[in-house]
C-alpha cells in the first residue's frame, strides 16, 4: 500500500497485476490499483480534476488529465472515503505511477493533492537497485 496525505486528504492506492488481461508474448501489461481518498480536514471538498504520469521501465512517458475519476467528481465530508478501482495497460513488465487531484473547497478554492508514486511490476520481475 502507497500513501500521500497533503491538507488533510489522504490517497491510498494499491497496484495489482491482472494476469488474465495481459500477454507478454505480444508486449502487453495490465495492472489495476485500488485508490481510497480519505478527508482528515474538518472541510467538505470536491475532486474536480485528475493528472497521472506513467512511466514504463523503457522511459516512455505518458500523461492522463481529465475530470474527476472513473466519471465522477466525488464530494467528501469530513471523515468521508471514497474508493475506486482502475486500471493501467504498459507494453514492458514494469512501470511507475504518480500523480495529482485537483481538489475544490465549498469556497471554491482549488489546490492539488498527491497521488503517491506506485510501482507496477509483472510477476517474476527482477528489480535491480543501483
Amino acid at each position: 500500500m502507497y500513501r500521500a496525505l497533503t491538507r488533510d486528504i489522504e490517497v491510498s492506492v494499491e497496484p495489482y497485476y491482472l494476469e488474465e488481461q495481459s500477454d507478454p508474448d505480444d508486449g502487453r501489461y495490465v495492472w489495476g490499483y485500488r485508490v481510497a481518498i480519505t478527508n482528515h480536514s474538518d472541510r467538505s471538498v470536491r475532486l474536480v480534476n485528475r493528472y497521472w504520469h506513467i512511466t514504463d521501465q523503457n522511459g516512455q512517458v505518458d500523461e492522463v488529465t481529465g475530470p474527476g475519476v472513473v466519471g465522477e467528481q466525488p464530494h467528501l465530508q469530513p471523515g468521508d472515503t471514497y474508493e475506486y478501482s482502475s486500471g493501467c495497460p504498459l507494453d514492458t513488465p514494469s512501470g511507475v505511477m504518480f500523480g495529482h487531484y485537483q481538489m475544490e473547497t465549498e469556497e471554491g478554492d482549488l489546490f492539488e493533492v498527491a497521488i503517491p508514486a506506485f510501482s507496477l511490476d509483472a510477476p517474476g520481475m527482477l528489480r535491480v537497485l543501483n
